[in-house]
């Protein structure tokens, strides 16, 4: 069975910073890419960063500067580091991965519990 959990969130002034971490643990055997989604009350889940296993790196128009999603391999773990920090930023935010595990041929998508990022005006 394959569990993202996330951690690192929490409340920060605008103008602050947060990094975020996924810990991936069960039978992985190769992972495709790793995203950071955000959902806010009342809106629509959007993807905020993908990293893929070459290393490239795509992230919303409304991070990019501010936010950088990076992987430790060996700790199995992506990071979504958030600098700058709007209140606009305010959501849940969730760690996917499309990735190989041991019961399947094909790759699968998991996501983790989310995780509560609040920026204070």
């Amino acid at each position: 069975q394959v569990q993202l959990v996330e951690s690192g969130g929490g409340l920060v002034q605008a103008g602050g910073s947060l990094r975020l971490s996924c810990a991936a643990s069960g039978s992985i055997f190769s992972i495709n890419a790793m995203y950071w989604y955000r959902q806010a009350p009342g809106k629509q889940r959007e993807l905020v960063a993908a990293l893929t296993s070459g290393g490239s790196t795509n992230y919303s128009d409304s991070v990019k500067g501010r936010f950088t999603i990076s992987r430790d391999n060996a700790k199995n773990t992506v990071y979504l580091q958030m600098n700058s920090l709007k209140p606009e930023d305010t959501a849940v935010y969730y760690c996917s991965a499309d990735l190989y595990s041991g019961r399947y041929y094909s790759s699968h998508i998991y996501w983790g519990q989310g995780t509560q990022v609040t920026v204070s005006s």
